[in-house]
């Protein structure tokens, strides 16, 4: 069984916004384009990015940000709770 050899990393730093640069030959290598999309994730000083074969569209993305907001100010009590009838109640009022 071969053993995969890995690539001597390359360096590259963090700009004030938190934005990194994606060397050139790993951008080529994963074909790495203007929108592509990563999953990102990390534990103690280790961070993963990874790429996202799918066709997920930007608004896609800021749908699912607000939704992670929403959910944050439930869990922070700034919401109240209503029943399933004050629910329809207060859409009803909506369709007017």
């Amino acid at each position: 069984m071969k053993k995969e050899q890995f690539e001597i990393p390359e360096l590259t730093r963090a700009s004030s916004k938190g934005q990194i640069v994606i060397p050139t030959n790993v951008r080529k290598k994963l074909n790495i384009k203007e929108g592509s999309t990563f999953a990102v994730t990390s534990k103690k000083n280790i961070i993963v990015l990874k790429k996202l074969d799918t066709k997920i569209k930007p608004e896609d993305l800021r749908t699912l940000k607000l939704l992670e907001e929403a959910w944050k100010d439930i869990e922070n009590g700034r919401y109240k709770s209503a029943t399933p009838d004050d629910f329809f109640k207060e859409m009803a009022k909506w369709k007017k």
